[in-house]
């Protein structure tokens, strides 16, 4: 018996999407492969090999259907708890890593802490349904007003030549911390998928999760000691 990982399916999504999957026979389905093709809305097949082997020919009973009644609105719920989750998770990162830099640097540690305070309106605001205060932004020469909002990637890339630094631990872990709120996009864009109706509440709300990640990458401009603007151009 052969089980199929849900990193087996990314993989094969990755490098060619698809609407339908054939399950063989003795293969079976881990729970999380199943739940990557739920979340996808995906039609499972199973196929039957005759005792030659030489050819294949596909079941006609009617598909096994993942998403059947009742199940796209159990999907969302799940989307929507794993959204949540991941936001509490990384509301927690910003508590942790301001704890370890007070000893360091006291100033650095307010603004990851006040920026930390500033994501969790995100969620807030989706759990709640209701408009929360701006995040507060500070404009510099290379992320302003017009672009903060814009996913603008790295300023410029973290490399071993930033652990050697003073503060090489932090703006190690801001880096990943970054990398992390990078990651909410996809999973809200999974939560309003085909949702004309919460489109511009998407669209919002991805802004705000680019403007976090702005402000994260000139809190880690200033961390590596960076007077000027490093943005790469």
């Amino acid at each position: 018996m052969k089980f199929i990982t849900e990193e087996e399916l990314r993989d094969i999504y990755r490098k060619e999407p698809f609407t339908t999957y054939e399950l063989l026979p003795e293969t079976r389905l881990t729970p999380g492969a199943r739940q990557f093709l739920t979340d996808r809305g995906m039609n499972l097949y199973r196929v039957d090999i005759p005792a030659d082997k030489t050819v294949a020919v596909q079941n006609q009973e009617a598909p096994i259907q993942i998403n059947d009644t009742g199940k796209p609105m159990e999907r969302d719920h799940w989307k929507m708890k794993k959204l949540i989750n991941r936001l509490k998770l990384i509301e927690s990162l910003f508590l942790l890593i301001s704890k370890e830099s007070i000893a360091l640097d006291l100033f650095l540690a307010q603004d990851i802490l006040k920026l930390g305070k500033q994501f969790s309106t995100i969620r807030q605001e989706i759990q709640s349904k209701e408009k929360k205060e701006k995040i507060f932004f500070k404009a510099c020469s290379g992320i302003d007003v017009d672009n903060c909002h814009q996913d603008m990637g790295d300023c410029f890339d973290i490399t071993e030549i930033h652990m050697q630094l003073d503060k090489g631990k932090e703006i190690l872990k801001l880096h990943q911390l970054r990398c992390a709120i990078r990651e909410v996009e996809s999973m809200v864009m999974e939560v309003y998928e085909g949702n004309e109706k919460e489109h511009m509440r998407c669209e919002e709300i991805i802004a705000q999760v680019n403007q976090v990640i702005n402000c994260l990458s000139q809190v880690i401009c200033v961390a590596v000691g960076g007077k000027e603007c490093q943005r790469k151009r």
